[in-house]
């Protein structure tokens, strides 16, 4: 039973980043672009659906592996996929409306991955409500920024990822509350 739950969770994973990934990587609008151009645009699918799988390492949910190592996995994941932005968006200069989504985003990821470094000198309580609310402006932004870019992705499993990913962090967000609220109403 548990081999067949891990088998099903890792391939409904896969399925929810294979296909936006698929769909992106043959669009038209690839088609006569520069090299850095699809690969800048792919970084950001492959961040987008890794976006999916940090909440679910986070909130220890990944079968197979054990909660702290897929923690670990987690911070590594945020390093490898934050792709580079380009100078006008960090400068907020760019005349896109989704540059400043993705900036904030970016940002409020910067001052995530410190809070997480500074984690032992905070407390348990003021670590995550900055942890959680910074994290909370990065898929907000990211899920708006990624909405409102037309182009690599194919609309309807970028909608459908970008679901995902808020439902995937509330519910890791709200994990721990839930827990602690279960448990003091089971001592009643």
């Amino acid at each position: 039973m548990r081999l067949a739950y891990t088998l099903l969770f890792w391939a409904a994973v896969a399925l929810a980043v294979v296909v936006p990934v698929a769909f992106a990587a043959t669009s038209e609008y690839l088609a006569w672009r520069d090299p850095i151009y699809i690969a800048a645009g792919l970084a950001g699918v492959v961040a987008l659906c890794l976006a999916l799988v940090q909440p679910l390492l986070a909130g220890g949910w990944a079968p197979g592996l054990h909660p702290m190592r897929g923690r670990r996995v987690h911070v590594a994941g945020l390093w490898i996929t934050s792709p580079p932005d380009i100078e006008d968006a960090l400068f907020m200069r760019s005349p896109t409306p989704f540059s400043v989504w993705g900036v904030a985003a970016m940002w409020a990821l910067f001052a995530a991955a410190m809070l997480a470094a500074l984690r032992r000198r905070l407390s348990p309580l003021v670590w995550r409500a900055g942890h959680t609310s910074l994290v909370g402006i990065v898929v907000i932004g990211g899920v708006i920024h990624a909405m409102l870019i037309e182009g690599t992705m194919e609309t309807t499993s970028k909608a459908v990822l970008c679901g995902l990913v808020v439902v995937a962090t509330i519910a890791a967000a709200a994990a721990p509350w839930l827990r602690t609220r279960s448990r003091s109403l089971g001592k009643r």
